[in-house]
């Protein structure tokens, strides 16, 4: 009878405990999500279920993780209660109070927190010998709040600090600190280790296949005998990186000095594979279906250059009068004659049969895009176009011959999906026509957009953009129609047919004009995770022989829904004309791949 009765109640103690837990706020949010965040209580309390006996003993481990947090936070004197039931840990009778508690209701777990005092840094000092510069990076000073991570982010300060003054062996140990509890105060002393300055040495690559090693050696941001420095090492990594030819690009300083006293360093590269084929497909109520693909060659001859052939087909929409296609092949070659400058030639084949006219060109282009700093290009090249032009009927054949040229500047952190930073580009186009009218006339365009992260978090979004265009020497119908603006469609006011706002021929045809401006406001709102909301206006106008701003103004709005994947947000806009258009559309429908803008 006792072994049996010995047997039935081991059984019940193992029965896992259900309960609640709950933390007393102390009123300084960080420390309560750093206590939350170590307590094993409530990270194991569905995965890890646990009985009597194990439950106190998982609480007294708590306990002590509590005042770990506590002490980095500053409060050295702070105490934890924490109760089972309302019952201290220590408390003789709990484990069997809890082992004969119902699973229903869970039992509580409570703890609250005596914070104390808040400890302050008192003397804040560095043994041995440094550079004196190294001191003042140190960016911790007497009387600030005793917080470990700000210690620990000091250490990494000055160690970062001495590699950057050329000591790459350099090394900081955990710092000693002292506790002074009569005065509420912490001393820290930093003990680190500056070893030697070195050069760097010689710099070795490995993992080149098809690329040329005398052309990576080249483009390197980095030569052996030059003082050691992290920064300078990262940003030759990054270099390389941005040629497009590396999936990754790996800098491994040595462990040791050499004999002569250098620091070798060795680039392990690994190259990407070398063709690539892409394909997207988009769709707007207006200009329809837009399929393309891609075949890419990023590294033609071995020194990164890239060869583009490009195909796409325009199928359907209320604003084609019938399918259109374009095929293209791009040629890239980097650092052509300087370093940050390369040579692009492209050569493209349109055919398009747009409500405003049909169009059927071949088009070329040889330029020089230069890198001016890190967010400033700039871009200088003679074009060339055959066309042949139908407007309203009439047939029109032109011979182009343009130079031209850009600025921009562009310093967003995501091309697909931007949450801050400004693009913005200054175009200007002296061109020479030999048509059915020759005429010699300039098409300058100014256009921007920029992206404020309101609440610092990513997920709500101001977008603005703003165009601005404007053609000289030339009356409208002295250009070419397709070198005329338009207004209309997704890259200017939504809402509105492709290219129909502005003048208009007699029979609804667009003429387009010598001048444009337009903008945006749009709200970007990320919810749920993956998805997303927006909701927009957009505004524009086209003059026939005006300036900018003077003619009749239309808009447009809507909202739209966004999923966001790893290669940028699929989005879904639908939007209204404000002031509908005679024999105009009553929304338009936009399906694709990045933001709008």
């Amino acid at each position: 009878m006792t072994t049996t009765l010995f047997v039935v109640v081991s059984s019940r103690a193992a029965d896992p405990q259900p309960y609640t837990v709950t933390l007393k706020p102390t009123g300084n949010s960080a420390l309560d999500a750093a206590l939350q965040g170590s307590a094993t209580l409530i990270s194991l309390q569905k995965s890890a279920p646990v009985g009597g006996f194990a439950l106190i003993q998982r609480a007294r481990q708590d306990k002590q993780r509590f005042e770990t947090a506590l002490h980095s936070f500053g409060y050295y004197k702070a105490t934890v209660n924490l109760t089972i039931a309302g019952h201290a840990l220590d408390d003789p009778s709990l484990p069997a109070i809890i082992d004969a508690a119902p699973a229903d209701p869970p039992m509580q777990v409570v703890a609250s927190f005596d914070l104390g005092p808040r400890f302050r840094l008192g003397k804040v000092t560095i043994s041995g010998e440094v550079p004196p510069d190294v001191r003042g990076r140190l960016n911790l000073e007497p009387g600030q709040p005793a917080v470990a991570a700000d210690v620990l982010a000091a250490q990494g300060r000055l160690l970062a600090a001495l590699r950057s003054d050329g000591y790459p062996l350099a090394k900081v140990p955990t710092p000693v600190a002292i506790l002074h509890p009569d005065q509420d105060l912490l001393d820290v002393e930093f003990q680190p280790d500056s070893g030697p300055k070195a050069d760097i040495g010689p710099i070795n690559l490995t993992g080149l296949k098809r690329m040329n090693e005398s052309f990576v050696r080249r483009r390197l941001l980095l030569h052996q005998g030059e003082l050691y420095n992290p920064q300078r090492i990262e940003a030759a990594r990054q270099d390389l990186m941005s040629l497009g030819v590396f999936s990754v690009v790996r800098a491994d300083p040595a462990s040791a000095l050499n004999p002569e006293g250098q620091l070798p360093i060795t680039f392990d590269l690994t190259e990407r594979p070398l063709h690539a084929v892409d394909a997207s497909v988009a769709y707007s109520t207006d200009l329809g279906i837009n399929v393309s693909t891609g075949w890419h060659d990023r590294n033609l001859f071995g020194n990164a250059e890239q060869l583009n052939l490009t195909a796409a087909a325009q199928l359907g929409g209320n604003a084609l009068v019938r399918p259109g296609y374009q095929v293209g092949a791009q040629f890239l070659k980097p650092d052509f004659l300087a370093r940050d400058q390369t040579l692009e030639i492209d050569l493209n084949a349109v055919d398009q049969s747009l409500q405003a006219y049909q169009q059927t060109a071949l088009q070329e282009k040889i330029a020089l895009n230069r890198k001016l700093s890190a967010h400033w290009t700039g871009s200088l090249g003679l074009s060339g176009e055959q066309e042949s032009i139908v407007q309203e009927g009439e047939t029109r054949h032109y011979n182009l011959i343009g130079l031209p040229a850009a600025l921009r500047y562009d310093n967003t952190t995501n091309l697909l999906n931007p949450t801050q930073g400004i693009r913005a580009s200054l175009l200007v186009t002296p061109t020479y026509s030999l048509g059915t009218t020759n005429s010699t006339f300039v098409i300058m365009q100014l256009a921007g957009s920029t992206y404020l992260d309101v609440f610092d978090n990513g997920r709500s979004i101001l977008a603005l953009r703003g165009l601005v265009g404007k053609v000289s020497g030339a009356g409208v119908f002295g250009l070419p129609p397709d070198q005329r603006f338009y207004a209309g469609g997704s890259a200017t006011v939504r809402g509105y047919r492709y290219q129909t706002l502005g003048p208009q021929f007699p029979d609804g045809i667009p003429i387009g004009g010598t001048a444009i401006s337009a903008g945006t406001v749009e709200w970007r709102q990320r919810i749920l995770g993956n998805y997303g909301v927006v909701g927009f206006v957009d505004v524009g106008q086209v003059t026939t022989n005006g300036a900018p701003f003077a003619g009749a103004w239309h808009a447009g709005a809507g909202v739209g829904a966004r999923y966001y994947t790893s290669i940028g947000p699929i989005r879904l806009d639908v939007a209204v004309p404000l002031n509908k258009l005679p024999g105009g559309d009553s929304f338009e429908l936009y399906i694709g791949i990045g933001q709008a803008f």
